[in-house]
């Protein structure tokens, strides 16, 4: 099935409708934020921009989802998930409009990075109770689709909420008040998603009472071991285990050109701060336009080739182009990049989404995708934190660009080397 006619099934339910909507509104409040975060630490004009604050910035933006990921589900086990979607957003706002406030009286930047990080705590419980209730909203049977298509079209609708951003920056300006315009805007929108959740029953998202269930203190004690013990489940299927690796080397290798692209946007291909965020948000728009090609050409591509082969040609596509397009070092090339890493990495995540859920047994999805979840965003981190201590202070590498491409293409042979030799299925039928 198509991205679109997976879409219009799901969609036929009226409580899933409100759970989407809800998760639209709030990434597309997630977009703006971001924009205004990721404009404040790397392309204010008042400021220096070094590699290391990168990764710090970074650090500060995707840190959260890997440290609280695993303890979360421990309370969304236990509270009113639907009362979780309502009172998150209302806390989130309160954060942010705070923030705002603090950021237009130019504060010291502390105070916005404690700030941002307590917005990203409390949008880590959010998002981890839309995934625990999704299957309260759809029957049993369509669960695959919706976990296919909401993902995505949430990802779809951060980089609507990015442009969004940028738009606002350009009509508030780039200072510490064009900063505080974005962060209350992206406040008041994330408070709307708390609205949608009120019109779902208290009840109807979990989670169903089991007397059994040990106490939260005890279950945060067990998190741990009950991570290694996933792990030890996974390293023992290994389709699953190949395509997080194959995840995790995009992310990595992404974040190295994140790190990479920021830098020579703000002192090589741009003259002032303006126009190196002009430069680097063009890159993020083509990479915007990859992810959606992903969500029609994925589907159709694992139905021809499978997902053993497309997981590792996109990697290997990823690391050629990289290399072939950013070697000239031009703002074009690096604009079409964003386009290939686009398409690659959206793609390489829906086959690991996939191979995760198919692979793994039911009992260990929740710590899997924990897991999951912290190689998805702790990899991406540690490849600015690298970065950092391999790029010049213009941002001009070719080394850089030789060791991403050398990941990818390592990457790919790993994959396949790990895959297991079984009859390859498709991602859909």
């Amino acid at each position: 099935m198509s991205f679109v006619s997976d879409l219009r099934v799901v969609l036929e339910g009226r409580d899933f409708r409100r759970l989407y909507g809800t998760r639209l509104v709030s990434q597309f409040s997630d977009g703006i934020f971001q924009f205004a975060v990721a404009g404040f630490a790397f392309f204010s004009p008042e400021k220096s921009t070094s590699a290391v604050q990168i990764a710090a910035g970074l650090a500060v933006l995707f840190l959260p989802y890997s440290i609280l990921g695993p303890f979360v589900g421990v309370f969304i086990d236990r509270w009113s998930r639907r009362q979780i979607l309502v009172i998150a957003p209302l806390v989130r706002g309160a954060l942010l409009l705070t923030t705002a406030v603090l950021v237009a009286a130019e504060a010291p930047d502390a105070v916005f990075y404690a700030a941002a990080l307590g917005v990203l705590g409390v949008n880590r419980f959010f998002l981890a109770a839309l995934g625990a209730s999704l299957p309260h909203v759809v029957p049993a049977e369509r669960l695959m689709v919706a976990n296919a298509v909401t993902p995505t079209s949430g990802t779809v609708l951060t980089f609507v909420g990015i442009g969004v951003g940028y738009l606002l920056r350009m009509i508030f300006g780039t200072d510490h008040r064009g900063t505080a315009v974005l962060l209350a805007v992206s406040g008041l929108v994330f408070g709307l998603s708390a609205l949608i959740a009120r019109t779902m029953g208290r009840q109807l998202l979990g989670p169903a009472f089991d007397p059994d269930r040990p106490q939260a203190r005890e279950a945060v004690r067990h998190v741990l071991s009950g991570l290694l013990d996933g792990a030890r489940h996974i390293v023992h299927h290994r389709a699953a285990a190949a395509a997080m690796g194959a995840m995790a080397t995009h992310r990595f290798m992404y974040g190295m050109c994140t790190a990479m692209l920021v830098m020579l946007s703000r002192y090589y291909f741009a003259e002032n701060a303006e126009d190196a965020l002009n430069a680097a948000t063009l890159v993020v728009a083509t990479s915007g336009v990859g992810y959606f090609l992903a969500i029609l050409v994925t589907p159709w591509a694992t139905e021809r080739f499978t997902i053993e082969r497309w997981v590792p040609a996109m990697l290997v596509t990823a690391g050629v182009l990289t290399l072939v397009l950013g070697l000239p070092f031009r703002q074009w090339g690096f604009a079409v990049a964003g386009l290939v890493l686009g398409v690659a990495g959206q793609s390489i995540k829906i086959c690991a989404d996939t191979a995760v859920q198919r692979d793994v047994e039911d009992a260990y999805l929740g710590r899997a995708f924990s897991i999951y979840d912290m190689l998805f965003n702790g990899t991406y981190v540690l490849a600015a934190a690298v970065a950092a201590m391999l790029l010049p202070a213009d941002g001009k590498s070719t080394v850089v660009l030789a060791v991403i491409t050398a990941g990818y293409l390592a990457g790919a042979l790993v994959y396949r080397a790990v895959t297991p030799a079984r009859t390859r299925e498709p991602l859909s039928s």
